[in-house]
């Protein structure tokens, strides 16, 4: 009953009209938290401020969004657990790492499935996004919309990557997903799960020797100060998944739960652009004091062939008809360019 209750109210965001604001609409005093583990500057954190901005403005002053960056209330995980208790009402993460609750949500960790950002954007927000997020209330979570960390790149202290030899042997930081761990260790490196707001001193200290973050990710967060060399890889691409308690969802009026689902897909095409423009901005200004490299179409097809195991293994777990599904999305977006 909630799934299709969302989808009717997903569905009337897109309608034109008057905004709520001006229809007197049931809006409540709220003071609200939303919890993300990036600083600002990051373009996730553009677009939670938009977000915060619009349901400030449009519920006339009444729903206040605070939000805590740089992981100030703890890591993506235990967040996520607030969301569910309802003690923080809102995060924004990467979608893969819903798959502890939602194990289908570990086909966005799946390697390189994605060529480009079109081809992301038009199977997150069709049949194939919403039926993911359509699994998450009885998990005590609301999914609101994908927005998007970007396109990962390697990059590391030691050397460049140039080939699939060169990850031989690097700790590299990964995010806490079973994927993304067989990943790394399939293509060679020795991957080191780790909770983002400790990366910084783990690369300072040598304790890893890298990580996958795309180009703004790098900037805003210093990593440029602790390493040396950035390889685009584009080996996967993370959606990230605003998400609001269902608890907290639950006290909501009509009003407001209209209103959020507005603001989130609006803030959405925002954070998106921000996004795209900002990563393109950071790899240059990064050209002027790390090594930057692409990696030759030919070593990226070595590596997703190596990487086949990985992602047949996860097919099976996750449930091949929705990879073979999804699959078969991104190849018709893909054959239409």
């Amino acid at each position: 009953m909630l799934n299709k209750t969302l989808n009717t109210l997903l569905a009337a965001t897109v309608l034109a009209g008057a905004s709520l604001a001006a229809q007197a609409a049931d809006f409540k005093d709220r003071n609200l938290k939303l919890s993300l583990v990036v600083d600002r500057g990051t373009a996730q954190y553009d677009g939670v401020e938009r977000f915060a901005e619009l349901l400030r403005t449009r519920s006339e002053g009444k729903m206040k969004l605070k939000i805590f960056g740089g992981g100030t209330l703890g890591g993506d995980l235990p967040v996520l657990s607030s969301l569910q208790g309802g003690t923080i009402d809102f995060t924004l993460l990467n979608a893969s790492l819903l798959q502890g609750n939602v194990k289908e949500m570990a086909i966005f960790d799946m390697p390189f499935l994605f060529e480009s950002a079109r081809e992301a954007d038009a199977v997150v927000d069709g049949p194939i996004g919403r039926k993911l997020l359509d699994l998450l209330p009885a998990k005590g979570l609301v999914g609101l919309a994908y927005w998007e960390l970007g396109f990962r790149n390697m990059h590391n202290s030691r050397r460049p990557i140039t080939r699939l030899e060169d990850l031989a042997g690097l700790k590299m930081r990964v995010i806490q997903t079973p994927i993304y761990l067989d990943l790394l260790n399939t293509l060679g490196a020795n991957a080191v799960p780790l909770p983002f707001p400790e990366l910084y001193t783990a690369l300072e200290q040598r304790a890893v020797d890298g990580a996958t973050n795309p180009p703004i990710t790098m900037q805003v967060q210093k990593f440029h100060e602790v390493q040396k060399y950035y390889s685009v890889t584009n080996h996967m691409y993370n959606p990230q998944a605003l998400l609001i308690s269902r608890k907290v969802w639950d006290t909501f009026t009509e009003d407001e739960k209209k209103l959020v689902l507005e603001a989130a897909a609006e803030a959405r095409d925002y954070q998106r652009k921000v996004s795209r423009q900002k990563n393109a901005e950071a790899l240059e200004t990064l050209r002027k004091t790390l090594q930057v490299n692409e990696v030759a179409p030919a070593e990226i097809a070595r590596m997703r062939e190596k990487a086949k195991p990985v992602f047949d293994k996860y097919a099976r777990q996750i449930g091949e008809p929705l990879v073979q599904e999804m699959v078969a999305e991104v190849q018709k977006v893909r054959a239409k360019r």
